[in-house]
């Protein structure tokens, strides 16, 4: 099932494409959203979190080559490990765009990718990585806290940044 490792990295692209080309509109959406960070939610940003996302999907597909050549089509933990990770953070960013659309009652450019794909690429993969015990039950769930954790830790940065921006427009 060798689709399987580049999926990731598709469905970010495509979530990608949906925020930010068509229909976009998701920075202004967000900047509505966390009016609060919105001195955080920058052009800069968004260009280094996708970019990051995409190099980790490349990454996970990347290494599954590897992995495949050098341990003659065996997975390794570490590789399952980067594999439900990234889709545990795609999930929880899922989860966040529902939240927002309902919060909101208006819609997040990403919510139709989010559950479209991300939801149903985590549950596959849950499913058949743990199914097929190439991904153990302690694995799966490290990776769930990790991934889960994306918005905890970014909500984080995205207040240090808000205050060190009005702490210099204070300033001058």
């Amino acid at each position: 099932m060798t689709w399987i490792w580049w999926a990731p990295l598709v469905a970010s692209a495509l979530h990608i494409i949906e925020e930010f080309v068509y229909p976009g509109g998701f920075a202004d959406w967000d900047r509505a959203y966390r009016p609060e960070f919105s001195t955080s939610i920058t052009p800069r940003l968004h260009l280094w979190v996708n970019a990051l996302l995409l190099l980790a999907g490349l990454q996970v597909g990347l290494l599954h080559d590897y992995d495949a050549r050098a341990h003659a089509g065996d997975v390794t933990p570490t590789h399952a490990l980067a594999w439900v990770t990234l889709v545990a953070l795609l999930f929880s960013n899922a989860m966040w765009h529902l939240k927002g659309t309902l919060r909101m009652k208006r819609y997040s450019p990403g919510l139709i990718t989010g559950l479209g794909l991300y939801v149903p690429l985590t549950l596959f993969g849950y499913i058949y990585f743990v199914g097929t015990h190439k991904a153990s039950w302690p694995i799966a769930l490290l990776a769930l806290a990790i991934g889960g954790s994306y918005h905890f830790w970014a909500g984080m940065m995205h207040r240090r940044r808000a205050r060190r921006w009005a702490a210099r427009t204070n300033s001058n």
